[in-house]
């Protein structure tokens, strides 16, 4: 049986259901996935994009605490945060405007960004 997602240190149930709603059911499918792939479908389901929250998830699935992260590290992977922001917007689909699929939905509303 798969262990739950919440077995993974510093991922709660908020974040778990936010996986959940992208597609990756547990925590044997997202230590599979990586972090990279994981935020990337985590974005790409709708749910906000936290550079806090992607640096947690890498040093989580390294068995480390969150705040461990620092200095050229923490740098590198602000690098990778972007270009993950970067790809998600630009792969998602019926996205005309490059944003990700909560703030195209704000925008068609009317009370999205003001850019």
């Amino acid at each position: 049986m798969p262990n739950p997602l919440t077995d993974i240190n510093g991922i709660g149930p908020a974040t778990a259901e936010g996986f959940q709603r992208a597609g990756i059911p547990d925590a044997e499918t997202l230590r599979e996935m990586g972090a990279d792939a994981a935020y990337l479908a985590w974005m790409r389901a709708g749910n906000p994009p936290h550079f806090i929250g992607y640096y947690a998830l890498v040093m989580a699935l390294q068995g480390r605490p969150w705040n461990d992260c620092r200095g050229a590290e923490k740098d590198a992977l602000r690098e990778r945060f972007d270009a993950l922001k970067a790809e998600a917007r630009q792969r998602t689909p019926g996205n005309d405007k490059g944003h990700l699929r909560l703030e195209a939905a704000l925008d068609e509303i009317g009370v999205g960004l003001r850019r």
